[in-house]
């Protein structure tokens, strides 16, 4: 913790991915096996973070793409979903954002939905099965009596939870070759 900037001092760590965004990453690596279409991974976070990009690429995304500057130290969850909506404009078109449910840091969950506010998206959260028909997404997600089913019209951004998947583990060749 640097004490003086009053944040946390991040640059002797790993990157290391959020659990909750490698299930996000898995379901969207089964989709695009399915029906194909690409999978661009944006993380934002300090040079370090490439390395947690390069396991993205190992486990089957297409592109990958790090926002980190400086200005970026200490965002809260609005600054970060600003900024990571402006680096899905910059990308350009798609159909569907994932995104864990939460990070681990902040338990906050609220990136995801700030995220698809910015982008003036609608949004499916904690989903727990993914169904595309046609133009639409139908999530569905456990809820207190039982489930619900949400159909939604694409482009929209859902958040899923952890157990929507079993997350691939990268060989030592796919990390070589990402």
């Amino acid at each position: 913790f640097d004490t003086e900037a009053g944040r946390i001092d991040r640059s002797s760590a790993s990157g290391e991915i959020n659990p909750f965004d490698l299930n996000a990453l898995e379901a969207a690596v089964q989709l695009k096996e399915k029906l194909g279409g690409t999978v661009t991974t944006i993380s934002m976070g300090p040079p370090q973070a490439e390395d947690a990009l390069v396991k993205c690429l190992s486990m089957g995304a297409d592109r990958a793409v790090l926002l980190s500057d400086r200005a970026f130290a200490g965002s809260d969850t609005l600054a970060t979903a600003y900024a990571m909506a402006g680096a899905v404009r910059k990308v350009g078109d798609f159909d569907l954002i994932f995104c864990g449910q939460q990070a681990i840091d902040g338990d906050t969950a609220q990136v995801g939905p700030m995220l698809a506010e910015n982008l003036h998206i609608p949004q499916i959260t904690y989903v727990n099965r993914v169904e595309i028909e046609k133009d639409y997404v139908v999530g569905t997600r456990e809820v207190e009596d039982g489930h619900e089913r949400i159909r939604c019209k694409m482009p929209l951004l859902i958040t899923v939870v952890k157990g929507i998947n079993v997350p691939r583990v990268p060989t030592y060749s796919d990390l070589s070759d990402a």
